[in-house]
């Protein structure tokens, strides 16, 4: 089964390869055994199409054009698909190489792999790792949320979504409909920017709040998609790194280590508790939340009652 499909594979990036012109489906299935031997129309329709995601999975670029007629035509252009050269030196090579290391998540360390092999191929040099000989840690970015994956994909195929969102105030989650664009992390933690449809605006959400499976949806997206600087900027200004005033706030001695990385100043009261003034941007009730009992704010009223009303809700939870 697995060679059939390689061949058919095969079969089929040689006849988007060798032709001049876009090649219709039913000139693909006329040309390829495998496809004539689909016993249905819709049978041979799905072979095709995840035979065309394969391919282009593993980095074919397949053109799609449609013709004065209306029909649809498939081709790779040689040149489109073809590596330049490569001249990188010794430690870009090595940068390549640790940036390869960073993702734990298997899809990623994957395709990381598989690309490093292929620049190699192509002649890039093989550095000396001194990086792993001489250091005993390792970048990662962890990623432990089940929906990264399909929201990966679905940024980078351009394709809706929807998913069960619970805020951090609320007790049942949302269902929302988002066209995403860009997944970026802050503090450890996973957000997705993009646009909600139901909410008609820019929006952000931690994966981490994401509830049951993320499903795709067709169609294609209704707002413009900005620039990638704008979108972490967003992101940045939701996860609360955009202080706007400062904050003063108590926390239990020996406990919130990154509240006190951030602190402009740490004053020792002497009772087992310290005194912290912070940076205060958006997001930073939902931040302090996380360290329970070991933070009590002081001032501002307004974020104090923010972080009051936050803990209720789960309490009630």
């Amino acid at each position: 089964m697995a060679i059939a499909k390689a061949e058919r594979l095969m079969n089929l990036a040689l006849c988007l390869l060798g032709t001049r012109r876009p090649l219709s489906k039913r000139e693909l299935r006329g040309s390829i055994e495998a496809y004539l031997e689909a016993g249905t129309d819709d049978s041979f329709n799905r072979m095709f199409e995840r035979d065309k995601d394969d391919l282009r999975e593993l980095g074919l670029v397949i053109e799609t054009v449609e013709n004065l007629d209306g029909d649809t035509g498939y081709l790779a252009r040689r040149d489109s698909n073809r590596l330049p050269p490569i001249t990188l030196d010794a430690e870009e090579a090595a940068a390549l190489g640790l940036a390869a290391k960073v993702w734990q998540q298997a899809r990623l360390a994957g395709a990381a792999s598989g690309a490093l092999q292929k620049l190699r191929a192509a002649g890039m040099p093989e550095a000396e790792d001194d990086y792993e000989v001489h250091s005993a840690l390792e970048p990662r970015i962890p990623v432990h949320e089940a929906a990264f994956e399909p929201l990966m994909l679905a940024c980078r195929d351009r394709r809706p979504v929807t998913f069960d969102y619970r805020k951090a105030n609320s007790a049942r989650p949302e269902q929302r409909q988002v066209e995403p664009w860009t997944l970026e992390c802050w503090r450890g933690h996973w957000y997705l920017a993009g646009w909600d449809r139901e909410r008609g605006a820019e929006r952000v959400f931690r994966l981490s709040r994401i509830t049951g499976k993320v499903r795709s949806r067709a169609g294609a997206f209704t707002a413009e998609v900005p620039d990638v600087v704008t979108v972490r900027e967003t992101v940045e200004s939701w996860a609360g790194e955009t202080a706007t005033r400062t904050a003063r706030i108590r926390l239990r001695a020996g406990a919130g280590y990154p509240l006190r990385s951030r602190a402009i100043s740490v004053t020792e009261r002497g009772d087992g508790w310290d005194e912290l003034e912070i940076p205060y941007g958006h997001g930073l009730d939902a931040w302090l939340v996380e360290f329970g009992p070991d933070v009590v704010v002081e001032e501002p009223a307004d974020l104090r009652a923010d972080v009051v009303d936050r803990l209720r809700a789960v309490a009630k939870n």
